[in-house]
């Protein structure tokens, strides 16, 4: 819609400055020519609106002109409040900023959208981490350093405890951004680019030492990119369990073997696994809904564990307790 467009740019031109017709018409995907139609019908509303020809000419505001989020629809503004997650941004020490720029957002808005925000607010709380975590701050003791170095392209020396031999080892780190996945905080960072989870972190020194972040690097596409080679790496070329389930009972990415289910209608599936260690937590969580067949060495495995179980539980607590 055409008022919709006009609001987007003057909020273009109040937050990035002088901007070309061909910027403009590029950012909203129409033609110079509707651009050039819409700079008029703001300069005929009054709106402080001027053009500068040649080389580094384009279109700006008068100074200290500023308009009112009064074009925002109540899409826009359900949106923009639901997107204000609290806890990351106390993780990050903008729990103040956040709630102080939400409050000034809702004086702007208009009666009719500031009812909008408000009920979204009221019906829709965002709690990033799973059940049985705990992602409080302290449990990410350096997550404000390192977001302050990817800020200010500060090079980092850090102590990385990793799962494979040798287990700490030491890393320059160039931070280019933080990602927040499932409570989890990863820092995303050169040369490389690599990705570490930040409460690996053991130890952390800060540098006065600047680095160059990579113009054309785009952290949303490169750990979308991350996530789906994730998923490839961890079952490429990886061991498969043969398993009986249980009536009912479903693994991710497990295929049912030929034949159908025995009497008491177990089923016979093959899953791939990342190691015996991993598929020893993960299928000992399904308890006495699943049998494991294959390999054997998984299958000694959870017996073991099993028959620990039993002669732990087979006697009363050692405290004595009720």
């Amino acid at each position: 819609m055409k008022s919709s467009r006009l609001v987007s740019i003057l909020l273009l031109l109040q937050t990035r400055g002088r901007m070309t017709a061909a910027q403009l018409a590029e950012e909203l995907e129409v033609s110079v020519r509707t651009v050039y139609r819409d700079v008029e019908a703001l300069g005929a509303a009054g709106v402080p609106l001027y053009g500068d020809a040649g080389h580094a000419g384009g279109y700006r505001l008068l100074d200290g002109y500023r308009t009112r989020l009064t074009g925002l629809t109540a899409d826009e503004a359900e949106a923009l409040f639901l997107a204000g997650v609290p806890g990351p941004a106390a993780q990050l020490g903008l729990g103040p900023v956040l709630a102080a720029a939400q409050l000034k957002v809702r004086a702007a808005l208009p009666p009719e959208l500031r009812v909008h925000a408000d009920r979204i607010s009221g019906r829709f709380h965002l709690d990033a981490p799973g059940w049985y975590t705990d992602a409080g701050a302290d449990d990410v003791p350096y997550l404000s350093a390192v977001a302050d170095a990817a800020w200010n392209n500060r090079i980092l020396h850090i102590v990385y405890r990793r799962w494979r031999e040798p287990t700490d080892v030491e890393r320059r780190l160039e931070p280019y951004g933080l990602v927040l996945k499932a409570g989890r905080w990863y820092v995303v960072a050169g040369p490389g680019p690599r990705t570490f989870r930040i409460d690996q972190i053991l130890e952390l020194d800060t540098s006065e030492e600047e680095f160059t972040r990579p113009a054309d690097f785009d952290l949303a596409a490169y750990w979308a990119a991350y996530q789906r080679g994730f998923q490839q790496r961890l079952y490429r070329d990886k061991a498969k369990a043969v398993v009986r389930l249980a009536p009912g009972v479903t693994l991710a990415r497990a295929t049912r073997l030929n034949g159908p289910s025995d009497e008491g209608g177990w089923t016979v599936m093959t899953v791939p696994i990342e190691s015996v260690e991993h598929a020893h937590a993960e299928f000992l969580r399904l308890g006495a809904d699943i049998e494991v067949l294959q390999p054997p060495e998984l299958r000694e495995r959870i017996a073991r564990t099993v028959t620990e179980l039993a002669a732990r539980y087979g006697n009363p607590p050692a405290y004595g307790g009720n």
